[in-house]
């Protein structure tokens, strides 16, 4: 990759690794429905005018319900348990436990439709992945600690679907306008419960530059930095980043909350870290048998699609 490749994605690496760390800070001081409104709205007012300028919105109204599929996988419903959760869980953990949403994502492409096979290699990711999720969550099935563990695996179902519908639903819908269009129908939906939870005092200036770090740079920034990483690197590449989060989000944790740094974390970091790269690679391509010789394609011609894709925002 180029130097401003790598640049880009030790930027994502960072952004997408922190919000667990800053919906933490967040929920101390206001509600789920204030939080989640405060990091959309501000994404929203950020983003849409982007999208504006570059023209396109006819496409937005066009797929409006395969839109409010894909907003409500990705942002109205995971970004609300997710905050809920951590109510009750560490970041770290929070972060580790979604994690597993590239393994969750094969198992979904195979049930629904993907014709790829899943080899041994494949499999044993899978299941390398799931033990990984059972050392971390084992522990921590009682109680309360229950029902949020539920909350992160519903969140990681969410961000495991939410792409699907990206790439076989809204493949002509510019990623800048299913970012902006996702994010301001979510801020319109969570008006009304924000304001009817809407803090009686102004919260703590912690809460409050988590709110704004949340919706100016783990959101609207982020989402920005993204696509120029895909742009510079290809998707393929750029994905690769979120293998690298969950140690962001432990780091940050331990580093700013004191978070323990437990030896059950570090193992199932590892165990969940290599199901999720073996569960995603790629089979090589067999090497092609000789065949006769066929006429050229005429120049300018090519059978490459692109598609969208949709890497979740924590």
């Amino acid at each position: 990759m180029s130097r401003r490749g790598w640049v880009l994605f030790a930027l994502m690496s960072v952004l997408w690794g922190i919000p667990y760390l800053m919906i933490k800070v967040a929920v101390e001081g206001v509600s789920v429905p204030v939080l989640v409104f405060a990091r959309t709205a501000l994404g929203a007012v950020l983003l849409l005018p982007l999208a504006i300028r570059a023209g396109g919105l006819d496409v937005v109204r066009r797929h409006w319900r395969p839109l409010l599929a894909f907003a409500a996988l990705e942002i109205l419903g995971p970004w609300a348990l997710l905050s809920d959760a951590e109510h009750r869980l560490t970041s770290s953990m929070t972060g580790l436990l979604i994690a597993a949403v590239p393994i969750i994502g094969v198992l979904l492409a195979r049930l629904t439709g993907d014709a790829e096979r899943l080899g041994p290699v494949r499999w044993a990711g899978l299941l390398i992945g799931l033990v990984g999720v059972g050392v971390l969550a084992g522990p921590h099935l009682g109680g309360g600690n229950a029902w949020a563990l539920g909350e992160v695996m519903l969140v990681a179902l969410g961000y495991a679907t939410a792409p699907l519908i990206a790439t076989r639903r809204l493949q002509d819908l510019p990623s800048l306008h299913l970012a902006a269009s996702s994010l301001a129908l979510a801020a319109v939906v969570y008006v009304v419960p924000a304001a009817a939870t809407w803090p009686d005092e102004l919260p703590s200036g912690r809460v409050l530059a988590a709110l704004a770090g949340l919706g100016v740079v783990c959101t609207a920034l982020a989402f920005l930095l993204f696509f120029e990483l895909i742009r510079e690197v290809g998707i393929s590449r750029a994905m690769v980043f979120t293998y690298v989060n969950p140690a962001v989000a432990v780091a940050a944790g331990v580093l700013f909350l004191d978070e323990p740094l437990t030896t059950t974390i570090i193992v199932s970091f590892a165990l969940i870290l290599c199901g999720s790269v073996l569960a995603t690679a790629r089979r090589a391509p067999a090497e092609p048998a000789a065949v006769p010789e066929t006429p050229a394609t005429t120049p300018g011609t090519s059978t490459e699609t692109t598609a969208p894709t949709s890497e979740p925002a924590p």
